[in-house]
């Protein structure tokens, strides 16, 4: 696993944010958030899909009131997005969030955020405070002469003394960039200046293909430099989506693991099986599976069972039959037909902490 930097500890709710805690999946209602009825279905739906932290939109005086009945039966801790309006942010505390999304420059100046801030450490709420190369103050567009890494960094830290200034320091950061080396390089300076936990993400990353790219590009380097301590993919498509790619982010950079991993090899010519129906059923039938497993569907029975022996379960596909081994070892040849459902009792039994044996 990676080494995960040193940075502060953050309660939210019941998760602890930052100090070498798990990095939290987070994900945002794509909701009209005075809607509890609908929000609260979408945000159960995003806990059974693996989400741990859930951020809703504030932006009026009617998704600030539904707040306390979304707080009360929220299966996960809530975040309230707030712009501009301070008395939003005051509100949103008064309901029980777990945590406010603020910009403490756009949120009526330093009278208004001390009040707020006052208020977070009386309910010892966090604050994530958020900087958006797309909203970059004028005068750092000045001074640096376009959006650099170190003037993100420099719109941040002058955000976090604002609130320090206030005596607060549950703080959580995020750079938000579409450039994925903008926002890479950013991070990684904001980490030599300050212990604060950080927020992953690139935002409007883009659709379902090429936000999930980009995402994985830029939020999985900083995992791999052991920074990172909660994350949100950002995509144009459903929250779900979301959460699916995070937690794959999360297990290519071996950073945390959901259940089975199914690797598959690329098709070629010597393929004798549909390859591509075999991982997909396999995928599907083990999504219940909470074990940290490998498992291999490989095209080839030659080389298959070689290849990917690190795998705790696999198959080889043949031409009219298939292997199934077990950490490169085979354990029986099965016509191709019945080939999943053989994988699937030789799983059972592996769960069961039955060695499976050659036949």
């Amino acid at each position: 696993m990676i080494t995960r930097n040193a940075t502060r500890k953050v309660r939210v709710g019941k998760l602890t944010i930052g100090g070498g805690a798990p990095v939290v999946i987070q994900s945002m209602t794509n909701t009209q958030t005075a809607d509890t009825a609908v929000t609260l279905a979408q945000i159960r739906a995003l806990e059974a899909a693996g989400c741990e932290l859930v951020r809703v939109a504030v932006p009026d005086k009617q998704a600030a009131a539904a707040l306390p009945e979304l707080v009360a039966q929220s299966p996960l801790p809530l975040v309230a997005d707030i712009h501009f309006d301070y008395r939003l942010a005051l509100t949103a505390l008064d309901a029980g969030v777990a945590k406010l999304r603020i910009n403490p420059g756009n949120i009526g100046g330093q009278s208004r955020l001390a009040q707020v801030v006052e208020k977070a450490g009386e309910k010892n709420v966090a604050l994530r405070i958020g900087v958006n190369a797309g909203s970059l103050e004028k005068r750092l567009l000045e001074k640096y002469g376009e959006i650099t890494a170190e003037a993100l960094v420099e719109s941040a830290l002058d955000h976090i003394r604002m609130v320090e200034a206030c005596g607060f320091t549950q703080i959580v950061v995020s750079l938000k960039a579409s450039s994925v080396p903008l926002m890479v390089a950013a991070h990684r300076l904001l980490a030599q200046t300050v212990a604060y936990p950080q927020h992953l993400g690139v935002t409007e990353a883009g659709s379902a293909f090429s936000g999930t790219v980009h995402s994985a590009v830029g939020i999985g380097t900083l995992l791999l430099d052991g920074l990172g301590d909660t994350l949100r993919v950002s995509l144009t498509a459903s929250p779900l989506e979301e959460v699916r790619v995070a937690k794959e982010i999360l297990t290519a950079a071996g950073v945390r693991r959901f259940g089975p991993r199914v690797i598959s090899c690329p098709t070629c010519g010597r393929t004798q099986i549909n390859l591509q129906r075999i991982a997909q059923e396999i995928e599907e039938r083990v999504k219940g599976i909470a074990k940290p497993l490998t498992l291999a569907v490989m095209g080839c029975a030659v080389n298959g069972p070689g290849e990917a022996r690190e795998a705790d379960l696999g198959i080889a596909g043949g031409k009219k039959e298939g292997l199934i081994f077990c950490r490169g070892k085979i354990l029986k040849k099965v016509p191709q037909d019945k080939i999943v459902d053989e994988f699937m009792e030789t799983l059972q039994q592996f769960l069961q902490n039955e060695e499976p044996e050659a036949q």
